[in-house]
């Protein structure tokens, strides 16, 4: 068997072009909580947003856009979207982050050939206290999603959006990932109100119903647990109303969708 000599291939720059770059785009979401004028305790009222940053380049300069930036050779793509995440919002990698599609069409950004790879992130409104705007921005806002896609959004950012809210109501109906907008322990009438404020179109008809089936083991190998104090018992909150509700955290197990 004779082997064949390897032989390195040598590009013209000229004739193959790359990018100087490839940018990243984050559509950060968050639930935004609106306390009730009520003299009795009730949940907040929710709203979720997604930050955007207004421009001050010559590129759609004071138009809205989703925060992102170029890539640097000595990072990966995935990389450069937690350094933008820290850079926009102050917010370290602690937090649900996935990467959505890449985006490219003819035209798609004026200065030249220039792909974008989005990613989602998921972030709880508590560590978005102390967002600003990078050097490249003037000002950095979170928008209820209603009013985002009533603004005129730089480059090709409502369809990004689009896709990834999209994204966010399917995941949301199929995975544990409501646990990036609750604090680590909570009730289950504040978790319905997260998968309702994303997924608008899930409506509980039977309230009882939907915490046994929420808290079955036989398919969900226990998604949720009770929170239990150091005697075993079982932990209320009246926080959010006048009777004490129970209390109860996300378990390690991650549930996977079957179809068979």
């Amino acid at each position: 068997m004779h082997r064949l000599q390897a032989k390195r291939i040598r590009f013209r720059t000229k004739k193959h072009r790359s990018p100087d770059g490839l940018p990243t785009d984050i559509c950060l979401f968050t639930i935004l909580s609106v306390p009730r004028p009520t003299k009795t305790r009730s949940l907040p009222h929710k709203q979720l947003a997604v930050l955007l940053i207004e421009r001050k380049s010559d590129t759609y300069g004071q138009q809205w856009a989703l925060p992102g930036g170029f890539s640097k050779e000595s990072e990966t793509l995935d990389e450069c979207a937690y350094r933008e995440l820290k850079e926009e919002t102050n917010i370290d990698r602690n937090v649900h982050i996935e990467q959505l599609k890449t985006y490219y069409k003819p035209g798609r950004d004026p200065r030249g050939w220039i792909p974008s790879v989005a990613y989602v992130s998921l972030v709880h409104e508590d560590l978005l206290k102390h967002a600003w705007a990078a050097d490249d921005a003037s000002d950095a806002r979170l928008f209820p999603i209603e009013e985002a896609f009533a603004l005129d959004l730089a480059f090709d950012h409502r369809e990004i959006l689009t896709d990834a809210l999209q994204r966010v109501r399917e995941k949301m109906l199929q995975t544990n990932i409501a646990k990036a907008f609750l604090p680590d322990e909570f009730t289950l009438s504040e978790l319905l109100q997260v998968i309702e404020t994303v997924v608008p179109s899930f409506k509980v008809s039977d309230r009882g119903n939907f915490e046994r089936r929420l808290l079955a083991t036989t398919r969900r190998q226990g998604i949720l647990e009770a929170v239990v104090d150091a005697d075993g018992k079982p932990v209320y909150s009246t926080e959010y109303s006048n009777s004490p509700a129970k209390l109860y955290r996300f378990t390690d197990y991650t549930p996977t969708a079957m179809i068979y």
